[in-house]
Formats: C-alpha cells, sequence, structure tokens
C-alpha cells in the first residue's frame, strides 16, 4: 500500500469532524471500543480517501481488512478491534458493510435515485450507530430503526457538506435522476465548483436535500429518551452539530461551494441551544 495512505490513514486526530466521536459522555469501560470502531471507520474511509494509490491498490487494502475480520488474514487495526468485536458479542457483519462502501466510493460509482443513496448509507453510515447500540446493549429493533435514521440524515449532511472537495475527488452524492428532473448534469456540478459557486437550480436542489436530511434527522429524535442517560447525551450533541451546519449550510444560501458550512467556537452558543432543546424545535 503506498506510504502516503498509510501515514494518513491511521492520523485519526487530523481529521475535521463535525459530529464529536468518543467524548467523556461515553462510559470509560466502554471508550476503548468505541475507540477501536473509530479507528477501524476511519482507516478504512481514508483507504479509499486519501494519498494517491491506485484504486487497485486501495482495494487490495481493503480486501485485507475484510479477510482479517474473518481471522484469514492480519491487520493492525482490524486486529485491534477484534477483541471489543468478540468480548460485547457485536455483529462482524456490520464490519464487511462499512467496508463495501469504501468500495464503493473506490469504485466512483455514481446513485441513480435516492433510494441507491440510501442503500450507500445503510452501509456508509447506519452499521456505526449499529455498533455502538450494541455496546451499549440497547440494540433493538425499534432503536436500529431510529438510529439507522439519524446516521442516515448524518451522512446525506456530510455530503452537502463536502459537496466540492468530493467532486474533485471524483465521487457526487447528488441523485443523478434528480439532478436531471432539475434541468443540470455533472458538468453544472463540475463548472460550479470551477468557478466556486453553485447556480440558483443547484441551490434549490441543494436546499430540497437538506430539508430531506433534517426531516430523516427528526425521525430518529425518540432514540434519544430510549438508551441509556450518557448515550442519549451524547447522540444529543451529535444531533446538535448535524442541526447547527444545516442551519449553517441554510444561512449561507445552500451553497456549500461558495461557502463549506463548517463548527467552529463561535459556535458554541448556536449548539448549546440545539443541544438543550428537544430535536427540531431549535431553528437557528
Amino acid at each position: 500500500m503506498a506510504p502516503k495512505i498509510a501515514a494518513t490513514a491511521l492520523g485519526v486526530t487530523q481529521h475535521y469532524e463535525n459530529f464529536p466521536v468518543g467524548s467523556w459522555l461515553v462510559p470509560r469501560r466502554l471508550r476503548p471500543a468505541f475507540s477501536a470502531i473509530y479507528r477501524f471507520a476511519r482507516y478504512a474511509d481514508d483507504v479509499a480517501d486519501e494519498g494517491d494509490a491506485a484504486a487497485e491498490l486501495r482495494m487490495a487494502e481493503l480486501a485485507r481488512m475484510h479477510a482479517t475480520v474473518e481471522g484469514q488474514s492480519s491487520h493492525p487495526v482490524v486486529t485491534a478491534l477484534m477483541p471489543f468485536i468478540e468480548h460485547h458479542d457485536l455483529d462482524r457483519t456490520h464490519l464487511h458493510e462499512l467496508l463495501s462502501a469504501f468500495e464503493q466510493d473506490v469504485r466512483g460509482g455514481r446513485f441513480h435515485d435516492f433510494a441507491a443513496l440510501l442503500d450507500y448509507c445503510t452501509r456508509s453510515a447506519n452499521p456505526v450507530g449499529a455498533l455502538v447500540l450494541g455496546l451499549f446493549g440497547c440494540g433493538n429493533d425499534a432503536n436500529r430503526r431510529h438510529s439507522d435514521a439519524i446516521c442516515s440524515a448524518l451522512q446525506l449532511i456530510n455530503f452537502l457538506q463536502d459537496l466540492a472537495p468530493d467532486w474533485r475527488r471524483g465521487r457526487l452524492y447528488l441523485p443523478l435522476a434528480e439532478l436531471d428532473a432539475a434541468g443540470l448534469g455533472e458538468s453544472d456540478i463540475a463548472a460550479a465548483v470551477a468557478v466556486g459557486q453553485a447556480p440558483a437550480r443547484l441551490r434549490a436542489l441543494i436546499a430540497m436535500q437538506a430539508r430531506r436530511a433534517q426531516e430523516l434527522l427528526g425521525s430518529g429524535a425518540p432514540l434519544l429518551s430510549a438508551v441509556p442517560a450518557r448515550l442519549g447525551l451524547e447522540l444529543r450533541a451529535v444531533m446538535a452539530g448535524a442541526r447547527r451546519v444545516l442551519a449553517k449550510l441554510e444561512s449561507g444560501g445552500f451553497d456549500p461551494i461558495a461557502r463549506r458550512p463548517v463548527l467552529g467556537w463561535s459556535d458554541a452558543l448556536p449548539l448549546l441551544r440545539f443541544w438543550v432543546a428537544p430535536a427540531g424545535e431549535a431553528r437557528q
């Protein structure tokens, strides 16, 4: 594997994150497992995204991770995670699902419609939520449905936020059929990224996607009161970050190309309002 990928993929702290991961709200006894799951997902994501390695090398590294999950190879990131998977009796299928999404990224696929995009979310984001519920011993069917809604919403928000950098990587996480219905094509995305500004029709499409993500996020809100208190507080923080990003996207005219909505210290008070308000109530 290319040295540049190996170097960046293990550097968890160098990545900008909108949503808190593994904070003090996670019980001390679960933090090592929580961190190991995150490192696995972060590393695999970086294999797909970072550096300049050829696609076949990236796919080979992901295949090695698949094999190590099944005990058929050796990979340090996976090997560090597997004792926690076994100790907490977590479903290793979720690890394969994550890897399959990152393999799809390497192949540079497109998404015909929103159903195809959601299918990607079920593999790129929802498994992390399922694993966390498993760690906390609350992975029943109802909680899984609500967790899936939250995780998919977070993923969709990231797609909107990262429209320009994803395009530069050869990725497009907007449904092609909806682009076409709006009178847009991939050439319009390329032109918008080139000039650093989205045209009105693209902003309208992004606004529609943002509303869809907001509704999906809100539909998962019952999970907050159905899980242990500390996990519920952690989820409030995650959802506060997501809702604040959506608010900043709206205030920027739904143009993440001209102004990518990111969180900083200036967002502390709005985040606090989102955190203490019931999901969906706070607006700014």
